[in-house]
């Protein structure tokens, strides 16, 4: 096994190297509040003697729940340096999910910072549970974070934790029942940042931005640890309404984002410049140049050099719309359990379609169902407290069983083809896989969510839900845009995965009414049980797209 920098060890290296140089920065009422190396392990080190004081017993389980901020960084780096283990919750939950995760995780402490409902999630929080709420944010009742610093004696030597110990319980979102608690060790994180920050070539000069939840895995790895492990700088966004503006004006060199922000993007380009005008422009040389830079800087990306998509499929044509912007997405491969270290494609190596090459030192390998099994140092040690669920996520010879299908071609690309467990069989005995079927009904602009289904009835059919720029169009042109798909779509695929049905339904799918994940993913569990019981009636209607009524 070899021996990597820790975050902390990496933290003491910036505090030494470049005291003075930016790390966080944070806009608060629209003014931005900066943070330096020496000034972010100030905070730290008073944080971490702060918990120290406590007598905790060793290696405690320290909750944090909030939206990105820069405390959460902070407090992070401060568990470590306490020598306990980090519970991060995301900031949505309802009470019920809060209770579940403090109580199974045993949490003794429990950061709370920018959230947006905690008076809804507040009954969550078991009693003797020792609440700390962050600067900034204040919640009546609980200790703030300056006043439990206040006169404390910072933390003077570098503390180390040893690769073996417990870093943090990540609990999963997942799109199907109660969240698993993943526990990844220090050296999970080394061996996977280290190796990761050396691939994609980023450094103390490299702006990330943040606001994808850093509870979970991508966020935390590629922003939180990137820029630990680069020297690089963190900014974040202030809100939803402000993101677009904050964007623009940190113009990040490292950028992630889920399909649908993608989907974003270009539907608010298009909202101010149609296709058809903007082809125009674009076949136009110097007016094409103009064009590409003011539409990078209005998103935001004009300085972005390592531009990735992660946590789900996004469709090849979304990417060739980017591509002819001059903003290269690269598609990105991992998981929770694998530390979010698995695969990714890099600048002129990209396959559209697939999810690019294993990285260093990561094994991999199909199993006689497809299912991709990874393997590397960094997977995890096991979900928390449940053995035997660990046990059924390894094979014999200890790969992680990732429950996602896929192929290797002979460059050794990876193409991810569908969930093993989303596969469904139709009452004529048939296999049929959705994802790829959902990606080829995702490239018409109308449609902005699918979920495509076949339990009980002979043939799938596709439910949808409409974009922004799908509402505002009448019913009968919405009718002939997704029979068109359909006529476009069926002749590509075996005669058992035709589709007979497009549903239009009435409302979103979204985190707030639990049909997505935090990262955007359909809970295909929540929007079947829902509508299964109309499957055979809109699959026996008489025309080719059906509206919920």
């Amino acid at each position: 096994m070899s021996v990597y920098s820790s975050p902390l060890e990496m933290l003491y290296k910036w505090e030494q190297e470049t005291p003075d140089k930016v790390f966080l920065r944070q806009p608060i009422n629209d003014k931005w509040h900066e943070w330096t190396w020496n000034q972010t392990g100030e905070e730290v080190r008073k944080m971490a003697a702060a918990l120290k004081g406590m007598n905790l017993p060793a290696g405690s389980n320290i909750a944090l729940i909030s939206k990105n901020c820069a405390h959460w960084i902070i407090s992070d780096l401060a568990i470590m340096m306490s020598g306990h283990i980090s519970v991060p919750m995301y900031p949505n939950l309802n009470a019920e999910t809060v209770k579940l995760i403090l109580e199974h995780s045993e949490a003794k402490v429990c950061f709370v910072g920018k959230l947006d409902d905690w008076k809804s999630m507040r009954p969550g929080v078991p009693a003797g549970v020792r609440c700390i709420s962050f600067p900034f944010y204040t919640e009546p009742g609980y200790e703030t974070w300056d006043e439990i610093i206040k006169g404390v004696k910072p933390v003077e030597e570098d503390v180390v934790r040893l690769p073996s110990e417990l870093a943090t319980i990540i609990y999963t979102s997942g799109t199907t029942g109660m969240p698993k608690g993943v526990m990844h060790s220090f050296h999970n994180f080394s061996f996977t940042a280290e190796n990761a920050v050396k691939l994609i070539n980023i450094d103390n000069t490299s702006k990330f931005f943040s606001y994808l939840p850093l509870c979970h895995i991508a966020e935390r790895f590629l922003v939180e640890l990137g820029g630990i492990y680069s020297g690089g700088s963190i900014a974040f966004g202030e809100s939803l309404e402000k993101f677009p503006k904050n964007l623009q004006e940190v113009q990040p060199t490292v950028f992630l984002g889920v399909p649908r922000i993608w989907s974003k993007f270009q539907q608010g380009v298009l909202g101010k410049m149609p296709q058809k005008k903007l082809n125009i422009f674009l076949s136009i040389p110097i007016l094409s140049s103009l064009v590409k830079k003011k539409i990078k800087t209005g998103l935001g990306l004009s300085e972005a050099s390592n531009i990735f998509v992660g946590a789900a499929p996004m469709p090849a044509s979304l990417i060739r719309w980017f591509e002819r912007l001059d903003i290269k997405i690269q598609e990105a491969y991992a998981m929770t359990e694998n530390c979010c270290y698995s695969h990714v494609t890099l600048p002129g190596k990209i396959k559209i379609g697939c999810v690019g090459q294993a990285l260093p030192h990561v094994q991999i390998k199909l199993s006689e169902q497809n299912e991709v099994l990874t393997k590397h140092e960094g997977l995890m040690l096991g979900y928390y407290k449940e053995p035997q669920m660990t046990k059924e996520s390894f094979n014999e010879d200890g790969y992680l069983r990732t429950g996602d299908e896929g192929k290797i071609d002979s460059e050794g690309y990876l193409q991810i083809t569908g969930r093993v467990k989303d596969i469904f069989k139709t009452t004529k005995g048939k296999y049929v896989a959705p994802a790829p079927i959902e990606m080829k009904i995702s490239v018409n602009e109308d449609v902005d969510q699918v979920c495509v289904v076949g339990d009980g009835i002979a043939q799938p059919i596709a439910m949808i839900t409409l974009s922004e720029a799908g509402k505002k169009k009448a019913k009968e042109e919405i009718e002939r845009s997704l029979a068109e798909t359909m006529n476009i779509v069926n002749p590509k695929l075996d005669q058992h995965e035709m589709l007979k049905r497009m549903v239009v339904l009435k409302g979103d799918w979204t985190v707030e009414n639990k049909l997505l994940t935090p990262t955007l993913k359909i809970k295909r569990n929540e929007v079947e049980k829902i509508h299964r019981s109309k499957y055979e009636m809109w699959y026996s209607s008489t025309t080719e797209v059906v509206w919920e009524n």
